[in-house]
């Protein structure tokens, strides 16, 4: 995979689209905190008409979903930011053809790692961050560690827990472990050579954590990527009495005889913090000192 195209930064003033690609909003306040630190920023936040769509568990048909996705591609905005997660993201991608316009920042998680993947496919640089039903409940350096990467300013590196063989630097492709493994081989999933993969879940009990990585191992695919950043694998260790591995077993069973650097326990994905990372972007991954760092915007 090559280094994606950076979008133009963010400037107080710009107008901000935001977009449900993915689930139905299920509440309101947590979206309203998230537009509200939106606009704390000096931006001019537009919302989509899909914001309270619903069509079942998601945010309107995919009709509608890639509607709004499309007005904001092609609308003139210079971010796109998404509402929630959920499920759907990866729908709007079949039978898809991202419409010709100016590169343009695409903010969000979890589900919307099928978008992200999708943007970065087409040579275009997003961000692996917060969505608005999680924006306020960031700490403050979180919130202000994805408005800096969005306006150009330099992020410190993340702080985990190293487990050796040194450093790596690669093309940082972060993404939620479910949909990337959903999306693994498709003609939506970029090319992982000479990537450091950023991974995280939720909800996930350690078995099925167990049969992502094993199909991601038999694939071959890990025998590209050159490391691997592990985030907050959230509520999934299951409860007291039913034998299992824990997350930290799996892990280190399924991902410990790589050979490559790998850093666990970094602040990224559900829950927070969720530190914003860029997607596309040339990354360094110290195994020994368990250092993830983005490349200067």
């Amino acid at each position: 995979m090559k280094a994606c195209q950076i979008p133009p930064f963010l400037q107080p003033g710009d107008d901000l689209w935001v977009t449900m690609p993915s689930g139905t909003l299920r509440e309101r306040q947590d979206f309203d905190q998230g537009v509200s630190v939106l606009r704390s920023q000096h931006y001019i936040v537009h919302l989509s008409p899909n914001v309270t769509a619903q069509w079942g568990y998601l945010a309107g048909t995919d009709t509608q979903r890639r509607q709004s996705l499309t007005a904001g591609l092609k609308g003139d905005y210079t971010g796109i930011f998404c509402g929630r997660g959920g499920y759907g993201g990866a729908r709007l991608l079949e039978e898809w053809e991202w419409p010709p316009s100016p590169p343009k920042w695409l903010v969000g998680f979890s589900d919307v790692t099928a978008l992200l993947w999708g943007l970065a496919t087409q040579g275009v640089a997003s961000v692996h961050g917060p969505v608005m039903t999680t924006l306020a409940q960031e700490p403050d350096w979180s919130q202000q560690r994805l408005f800096d990467w969005l306006a150009g300013r330099p992020i410190p590196a993340l702080t985990g827990k190293g487990w050796g063989q040194g450093k790596a630097t690669g093309i940082l492709l972060p993404g939620n472990l479910t949909v990337a493994t959903h999306i693994l081989g498709t003609p939506r999933c970029p090319h992982l050579d000479q990537v450091i993969l950023a991974l995280e879940d939720v909800g996930e009990a350690p078995y099925r954590l167990d049969r992502m990585l094993t199909q991601w191992r038999m694939s071959g695919v890990f025998k590209q990527v050159k490391g691997i950043a592990l985030g907050r694998f959230s509520d999934c260790n299951v409860p007291a009495g039913i034998p299992s591995l824990t997350v930290e077993e799996v892990l280190r069973d399924r991902l410990g005889d790589l050979d490559i650097p790998i850093v666990s326990d970094l602040p990224f994905g559900h829950g927070a913090p969720n530190a914003a990372l860029p997607v596309g972007i040339p990354a360094q991954l110290d195994g020994d000192q368990g250092l993830l760092t983005v490349g200067t915007p």
